[in-house]
């Protein structure tokens, strides 16, 4: 009897210990995506918008019929580089420019890419995620089409 006492302590003990950490779940991440796209659409834009987890993992992707072929790799790329380094692609990429990070952080990876259209997706202070939009022509409007997407699930987030 004491050892399956210890041993339920033991094992109550341990999952104590475990960290726990807010995360992006699916549904969320589709809802993220979908709000993203009809915010582009309606500016007249058509893009493709990857959604990925803390890890690079993409959670859901859209991509308007009429988007060039190129912008699901480019919204694929902006959200990992955006989790990855931890910050929106257009302050990553406006540090370069300024020599206030080095140019070489490109070649880290073959899956980095410093335009805008990365956004981080935090649940209070954690980084649980990213947007990526491609397809808009300016970095901006596509960051902007992700802050929109974020915004519709914030409620969720805090």
């Amino acid at each position: 009897m004491k050892k399956i006492v210890l041993s339920l302590f033991l094992a109550n003990s341990l999952l104590l210990a475990l960290p726990s950490k807010p995360y992006l779940p699916h549904n969320l991440a589709l809802e993220i995506a979908k709000v993203t796209q009809d915010h582009c659409k309606k500016k007249g834009y058509n893009v493709s918008v990857s959604i990925v987890d803390d890890k690079g993992v993409i959670l859901s992707m859209l991509r308007n019929e009429n988007a060039g072929v190129h912008t699901a790799k480019a919204s694929f790329k902006k959200a990992f580089t955006a989790v990855s380094m931890k910050n929106n692609t257009s302050a990553i990429a406006q540090a370069i420019l300024s020599d206030k990070a080095p140019k070489e952080l490109s070649q880290l990876n073959e899956n980095f890419v410093f335009l805008g259209g990365g956004v981080v997706i935090k649940s209070n202070s954690h980084i649980i995620g990213a947007v990526g939009v491609g397809g808009a022509p300016l970095g901006e409007v596509d960051e902007d089409c992700a802050k929109a997407g974020i915004a519709s699930i914030q409620k969720f987030l805090d």
